[in-house]
C-alpha cells in the first residue's frame, strides 16, 4: 500500500488540503466558517463543530482525488469517524486521498529570531496510533521570524532530527520550517534556510524520503534545487496569510511547487450555505488551487 501511495504523492497531479487547525486556531476557523464563539461551550462542543466542518469538506463531491493528493489532519480528526469509518480510511478508501497527520504540539516562544517546535511527548506512541489508523505521512511546523543564521540552523536541525525519527517509523514526514511572510528580511531568511536544508539533505542515506512545506518564496523558482533532490518526494507551499488569489498567483510562478493551503482552501465557505452553495464554492476554490499547482 505505501509503495502505491508514495508513487501517487511523488508523481500525481494535485495539491494537499490542510485541514489541521488545532486547539489554538480552531475558534478562528469556526468564526470564518460563520460559527461565533458564543454559540458553543467548551472544547468538546468546539471540536464537534470543527469535525462536522471538516467532514462536510471531505464528503463534498468537490473534494476529489482528481484535484487533491493528500489531506493534513489534526490528531482529533484522525481519532474520529466519518460515516462510521475512521477519517484516514475514509480519505484513502472512499476518496483515494492520502491521509497526513499533524504531529507537532505548537510553537515555543521566539528566541534567536525563530520559534522552534515545542517538545512532542510520546511521539513514538502517537506514531504507533497513526500506523494503526493507516496514516501515510506527518507534518510539523516551526517558524522563522528573522534572518538569524544560528536560529535558522536550530530550526532545520530540529526538523530533521524529528523527521528522521518519523521516517524510520515508516512514514513520509513533511518538514515545515515556515518563513513569516511579513518578515522584514524574508528573502534573506529564505537564503539561509535553503542553504541549511541542502546541507542536511546531502548527509542523508539514499533510502530516506521526506517532503517540505515552505512559504511561497520571494524569488520565483527559488526552491527548485530542493524539489529536484533525490530524497525529496514533493515540496508544497503554505499560503501563510496570503489570500487565495495572491497565493495562487505566486504559486503559478514556481514550477514544481504545489499548494498545501488551509485558509485559502476554505475561504468563502459558511455553515449557513446550502449543500449546493457550499459544494459550488468549494469546487471553485479547489479548481483554482489545482490549476496554480500544476503550472
Amino acid at each position: 500500500m505505501k509503495k502505491e501511495q508514495l508513487e501517487r504523492m511523488a508523481n500525481g497531479k494535485g495539491f494537499i488540503a490542510a485541514l489541521d487547525q488545532s486547539g489554538g486556531s480552531t475558534p478562528k476557523a469556526l468564526r470564518l466558517y460563520g460559527i461565533a464563539e458564543d454559540s458553543y461551550q467548551g472544547d468538546d462542543e468546539m471540536f464537534d463543530l470543527v469535525h462536522a466542518m471538516r467532514a462536510r469538506i471531505i464528503k463534498s463531491p468537490a473534494f476529489t482525488s482528481e484535484y487533491i493528493l493528500g489531506a493534513i489532519l489534526f490528531e482529533k480528526t484522525m481519532d474520529r469517524t466519518i460515516d462510521d469509518v475512521y477519517t484516514a480510511d475514509y480519505l484513502w478508501e472512499k476518496k483515494g486521498i492520502l491521509p497526513i497527520l499533524k504531529v507537532d504540539k505548537g510553537l515555543a516562544e521566539e528566541k534567536d529570531g525563530v520559534q522552534l517546535m515545542k517538545p512532542i511527548p510520546d511521539l513514538d506512541g502517537l506514531l504507533k496510533r497513526a500506523a494503526d489508523r493507516h496514516i501515510f505521512g506527518t507534518k510539523m511546523r516551526s517558524v522563522v521570524q528573522s534572518a538569524n543564521a544560528a536560529g535558522i540552523k536550530q530550526i532545520v536541525d530540529q526538523q530533521f532530527e524529528v523527521g528522521l525519527q518519523i521516517a524510520a517509523a515508516g512514514f513520509v514526514p513533511i518538514l515545515e520550517p515556515e518563513v513569516n511572510i511579513k518578515s522584514a528580511d524574508k528573502a534573506e531568511c529564505e537564503k539561509i534556510l535553503k542553504t541549511e536544508i541542502l546541507d542536511r539533505l546531502n548527509t542523508l542515506d539514499d533510502n530516506v524520503r521526506l517532503m517540505f512545506k515552505l512559504s511561497l518564496p520571494s524569488e520565483n523558482g527559488f526552491y527548485s534545487d530542493i524539489i529536484a533532490d533525490k530524497h525529496v518526494v514533493r515540496v508544497v507551499a503554505l499560503s501563510g496569510g496570503y489570500t487565495r488569489e495572491e497565493s495562487n498567483a505566486l504559486l503559478a510562478q514556481n514550477p514544481g511547487l504545489i499548494a498545501s493551503f488551509s485558509r485559502a482552501l476554505s475561504e468563502g465557505l459558511n455553515a449557513s450555505q446550502s449543500d449546493a452553495e457550499f459544494n459550488a464554492m468549494l469546487a471553485e476554490s479547489i479548481k483554482s488551487i489545482y490549476d496554480a499547482s500544476i503550472k
